[in-house]
């Protein structure tokens, strides 16, 4: 598997259906996300059982996304007209409805190959990129089919990603947005410690 944190985020150009429900041809994530943050989300497969609930999971956090200065991507090896089918499929039959991101078609196989989430079976695997607005990958989650991802929990990590960014310290276990955070220091540690677990 390989560890993309730390490098530039792997481009790519694919067909896809927008936000708006219009399909395009050529969809270029590096001129998507300009100044922006970026959720890429690779999921298996259309008109499946988990996949939906995942994206209406992030459907149904979009202002929170949007809030954040967030692009959200999903990406599958379907085509952009299944993606587009899916969308105009309501949940209730199995579709997910006039979702409010982008879906992306990785026809070929290269975006999956490219972030390395190709499963053997030839679908890509639950893979989420936290993308920053340098582009540059910030944190990487691989989970297999079977296993649903947590929406919260990748707010989370932005959340830690902006507050990094913005004062310069890191985020320890478990933190959340209004916590402080901890200087990269071993006195800053220690302090750090000191005051949440009462030891050094």
């Amino acid at each position: 598997m390989t560890v993309l944190v730390g490098m530039k985020a792997p481009d790519f150009t694919v067909p896809a259906v927008l936000a708006t429900g219009e399909i395009v041809q050529q969809f270029t994530l590096s001129q998507a996300t300009i100044g922006k943050y970026c959720l890429l989300f690779f999921y298996p497969l259309d008109f499946t059982t988990v996949c939906p609930s995942e994206l209406l999971a992030l459907d149904h956090r979009m202002d929170s996304f949007i809030h954040r200065d967030i692009e959200v991507i999903g990406i599958s090896i379907d085509s952009h007209y299944a993606h587009h089918a899916w969308r105009r499929t309501s949940p209730e039959d199995g579709g997910i409805g006039p979702i409010r991101f982008t879906l992306a078609a990785d026809l070929n196989h290269d975006v999956a190959r490219a972030y390395d989430v190709e499963s053997p079976s030839g679908v890509a695997f639950r893979g989420a990129f936290l993308i920053d607005k340098h582009g540059i990958v910030r944190s990487q989650l691989i989970n297999d089919m079977p296993l649903g991802r947590n929406v919260d929990e990748l707010l989370r990590l932005f959340d830690a990603i902006q507050y990094h960014e913005r004062y310069g310290q890191a985020c320890p276990a478990g933190w959340k947005t209004g916590e402080k955070g901890v200087e990269s220091s071993p006195s800053g540690l220690a302090q750090f410690l000191m005051e949440k677990v009462g030891r050094v």
